[in-house]
């Protein structure tokens, strides 16, 4: 019988660009179990939110993710326009237009930025540099319409905050044209390369079922064979009145999460196209002042799946409770199938392969707590930090 040892990957590792521990049971070559360990990056944004105006709150959760940064701030408009009767009744037509187009977007430089790691993970650095080349465009289109290259403060509470002028939907159109053959060109790379094909087809597979159990969403799902997308499921924005499709594989492997995220920026540019030119003029904030009392869920289909917001109002100007539940929150945990059953070798690959946002997932964990000891809550936490902070200045703790 082979001797089991431990291998971690994190929490703070090369290839993790945030802090996760993976704690790989090894029997030889072969990766017989996985400790999934999280609670290094939390950051109590849910508590923070409940601390100020709706209308300061797209502010904070489009940090939540930079990569993603658009996707939260639209999932909590979402849930607050679910309170007022929904979006389609409480935001104007060009607005909705602007917010797909900014969606859309995100989506390509979040699948051009993961597909240069995933290139940098297996050491085909190549595919990186070239990857990260042709998302620098999308980020200037960024620039240009929103006047951030990240967190693009576009989203607000019955519309958007900047228009797109006229005279930027031209320049728009002809960055979109440039991209296309730069997608092209990665996607006969992966397709063509034997040496790629080896290296990730049949890796990290998760069946339909594996999908399905896990509750895994995004790319991820669909490279599964599993036909979910919540801007076809529950459309928001104007996804419900363009054309595109929902990509899907079947294979479930490394190979095929990487194929359906190249085939989805074709459909975003086709997408984007037609917002561009199906765009009405007309206002782009319904001025929303007050938030009556209600629940309300904001769902989108962010790069890496649904992103679900909930909010309770009571009527002041502050939510009740703000709850956040990310897609790689669901996807990370997958990773008990995906990793199990391959080799050392494979592990990074296939970590990466969900596409993880780990400050995304975070959430704080007490481990092992004493019976006589409460679980501390933020104001508890931040006298502990103050306390600690005095006992340093006067000597008594280093």
């Amino acid at each position: 019988m082979s001797h089991r040892i431990i291998v971690p990957i994190g929490p703070y590792h090369p290839l993790q660009e945030e802090p996760e521990f993976f704690q790989l049971y090894v029997e030889g070559e072969k990766v017989v179990d996985i400790d999934i360990i999280i609670g290094y990056n939390h950051r109590g944004i849910e508590q923070l939110a409940e601390t100020r105006h709706y209308d300061q709150i797209p502010y904070l959760v489009e940090r939540i993710c930079g990569i993603c940064s658009s996707s939260h701030p639209y999932a909590y408009v979402l849930a607050v326009e679910d309170i007022l009767g929904g979006e389609k009744n409480v935001v104007p037509e060009r607005a909705l237009y602007i917010r797909t187009i900014v969606d859309e977007l995100q989506r390509i430089h979040s699948h051009l930025l993961w597909l240069g790691l995933a290139g940098h993970f297996i050491g085909y650095n190549t595919v990186w540099m070239w990857a990260w080349k042709y998302r620098e465009p999308v980020l200037d289109m960024f620039e240009m319409i929103t006047g951030n290259r990240n967190n693009y403060a576009m989203f607000k509470i019955g519309g958007v905050r900047r228009d797109i002028k006229d005279e930027d939907t031209s320049v728009l159109k002809k960055a979109l044209d440039e991209l296309v053959p730069a997608i092209d060109m990665f996607r006969g790379a992966i397709m063509d390369d034997p040496v790629i094909q080896a290296r990730l087809k049949n890796v990290g597979i998760l069946t339909k079922q594996d999908v399905i159990d896990w509750c895994v969403v995004g790319p991820t799902a669909r490279a599964s064979g599993v036909n979910i997308d919540v801007r076809r499921d529950e459309p928001y924005g104007v996804f419900d009145k363009l054309s595109w499709s929902v990509i899907i594989e079947k294979e479930g492997d490394v190979f095929a999460k990487t194929i359906v995220r190249i085939l989805e920026m074709y459909e975003s540019v086709r997408i984007i196209r037609q917002c561009v030119d199906k765009m009405p003029k007309g206002e782009i904030d319904a001025n929303i002042k007050d938030i009556p009392p209600g629940e309300g869920i904001g769902r989108v289909e962010a790069p890496r799946g649904e992103c679900f917001h909930y909010i309770k109002s009571d009527g002041t100007n502050r939510p009740v409770r703000h709850k956040v539940r990310a897609p790689s929150f669901m996807n990370v945990a997958s990773n008990k199938v995906g990793a199990v059953g391959g080799t050392i070798s494979d592990a990074a690959i296939t970590l990466a392969a969900v596409d993880p946002c780990y400050c995304c997932t975070e959430r704080l964990a007490v481990i092992d707590r004493p019976k006589n000891k409460k679980i501390m809550n933020g104001w508890d936490l931040i006298k502990l930090s103050q306390e600690k902070t005095e006992r340093i200045k006067k000597g008594i703790e280093k």
